[in-house]
């Protein structure tokens, strides 16, 4: 005879609406948050919110220079890519804290924001 019980499903469904509630509120936070970045000695720099939204650019004068705009036009790239990888970083970083790993596991769904 086997001693196996079945989980208690109410437990169960408690912690699931617990981490659902504080993903949500991770979600929240992390979407007021900036992250900045900056390229080319702080010639520009670039900052995006939890959405990946690029909501500022700062350009140094000494950056703009009409006969050669593919340099801002690459540092400008340069200053979000690092401003959005940033933010991922922090995103996983802040989920990882309240999934404990769980997105990472094989069958689970995706978390999102992650």
């Amino acid at each position: 005879m086997s001693d196996f019980k079945m989980p208690d499903l109410s437990n169960l469904m408690e912690a699931a609406q617990k981490l659902q509630g504080d993903i949500a509120r991770v979600q929240d936070e992390l979407a007021r948050r900036e992250c900045e970045a900056s390229a080319g000695g702080g010639m520009v720099t670039a900052a995006v919110n939890g959405h990946f939204e690029v909501v500022k650019i700062t350009i140094d004068r000494a950056a703009v220079d009409p006969a050669d705009l593919s340099m801002l036009e690459d540092l400008v790239k340069a200053a979000i890519n690092q401003a959005v990888a940033r933010m991922r970083e922090t995103t996983q970083a802040e989920m990882a804290k309240v999934t404990g790993g769980l997105a990472g596991m094989p069958g689970m769904p995706g978390i999102p924001g992650l």
